[in-house]
């Protein structure tokens, strides 16, 4: 086991990737590892998710990329779910899974008897509180700890002074009204159970009170009549405070998402990996200097308010909203590009494609001819263009691209990288012609 006089090293970065294509797009965008759900035994049961052939190809995928893959086993489980649980971990081992993100001390025993070499971290799900516990999974043959969201900083520092093994923490993304997700409130109210990853999110919705004996009448908790998001947290953000995370020595930062768009994926990695290189490479003054950029990207991508969660205290009113559960959105995700190689091999029945002029874009979202579009690469700064001309793949002359993940090419005034993220700033209402 290595010791901590070895880890004076950068984090890990660790990035969601509900799906293939998001996969590819948080290695593209640095992170140095993914998380990732198979079909079954995982708490994102509408993720995208990753069938066995293609999480075996995911794997290899990774792999090329020289990075790491972990795969989410974090069920509770019930009896039947063991049912096909020996040949699915066995599978892992052999298609060299770098770790398997368990919870339930069951299912860790199976792992531990059929899959012997499969490397395994306790989720968060375990809540994982204090330096006893973590000791004590240690023993039992666990090599990383996923801390739970509800420590603070000095909380995690004593931690990391008691414990030898590797620790991750979650440094991005929603947070749970309930402990580190033990959650009954979408069982209860639909039947769907979050800890077997079909959380509906009940704790987003608006709530009032009913008095027994007035069935129907409902008494809104605030005075203005609009009821009470009483359960609705703020979603996490702490790369603000990376410098104060730095000394922790904490293994792997972590971002939340696997059900997020390729945009979050994208822009929320870009950001942490800029910052990240930053404060170890060049220092907290530098770091600092950037701050204020690295904030107006994440502020791009669709996000409810943001907190530092746990990190200085327990939280109170003011990392909860209690007015709406909307999303912020300021900007809309509207394509990526789409190389023509990547676009002959998926429509293999094309006799001609026209590559002599522009660049070729999969739509996401409705755009049209006069709109400002802002690129995101996996490099450098953003940069924007407006849309004049744009072809469908069949050569003829659009204007309006608003058909699902249609393919156009457009004039761009430079060239369009692979990844690249295409996004619109949404008009606000009162800025609308009437």
């Amino acid at each position: 086991m290595k010791t901590r006089m070895a880890i004076q090293k950068k984090p890990e970065l660790l990035a969601p990737a509900g799906d293939f294509e998001k996969l590819k797009y948080a290695l593209a965008y640095g992170a140095d590892a993914v998380y990732v759900g198979g079909s079954s035994y995982g708490l994102r049961a509408y993720a995208g998710n990753f069938g066995p052939e293609e999480l075996e190809s995911a794997i290899k995928y990774t792999h090329q990329a020289e990075r790491k893959i972990y795969v989410a086993v974090n069920i509770f489980a019930h009896e039947e779910d063991f049912e096909g649980m020996t040949e699915y971990l066995q599978q892992l081992e052999s298609w060299g899974a770098d770790a398997a993100i368990v919870s339930d001390p069951g299912i860790i025993a199976l792992a531990q008897e059929v899959a012997p070499k499969l490397p395994l971290h306790l989720s968060t799900q375990a809540n994982n509180t204090n330096s006893q516990s973590m000791r004590f999974w240690l023993k039992q043959g666990i090599e990383r700890i996923v801390l739970a969201r509800e420590l603070t900083g000095e909380e995690i520092e004593k931690v990391r002074k008691n414990v030898s093994g590797e620790l991750e923490m979650f440094v991005h993304g929603a947070m749970c009204m309930s402990y580190s997700g033990r959650c009954l409130l979408s069982n209860y109210l639909t039947g769907r159970d979050a800890n077997h990853g079909e959380c509906t999110q009940p704790c987003r919705w608006s709530y009032g009170m009913v008095e027994e004996k007035r069935p129907g009448q409902v008494f809104p908790i605030e005075e203005d009549g609009r009821g009470t998001y009483i359960f609705n947290s703020h979603d996490l953000c702490l790369l603000p405070h990376l410098p104060i995370l730095e000394p922790l020595e904490v293994d792997s930062y972590k971002i939340e998402g696997r059900m997020k768009s390729v945009h979050y994926v994208s822009c929320n990695v870009k950001a942490y990996r800029d910052a990240i290189d930053t404060l170890w490479e060049q220092g907290e003054e530098a770091f600092q200097a950037k701050l204020p950029a690295w904030l107006a990207e994440m502020d791009k991508v669709s996000h409810r308010d943001y907190s530092a969660g746990f990190l200085f205290g327990k939280p109170g009113a003011e990392a909860h909203n209690l007015e709406t559960s909307n999303y912020i959105r300021e900007y809309d995700f509207v394509g990526v590009g789409v190389s023509t190689e990547d676009l002959q091999q998926a429509n293999p029945d094309l006799e001609t494609l026209n590559t002599d002029n522009g660049y070729w874009v999969e739509q996401r979202n409705y755009f049209r001819q006069g709109d400002t579009i802002e690129v995101l690469t996996t490099e450098g700064e953003p940069w924007s263009f407006e849309v004049k001309q744009m072809w469908d793949i069949d050569g003829e002359l659009v204007d309006v691209a608003n058909h699902a993940k249609q393919i156009l090419r457009l004039e761009l005034p430079q060239p369009l990288p692979e990844f690249s993220i295409l996004r619109k700033a949404k008009v606000r209402k009162e800025n609308r012609l009437l």
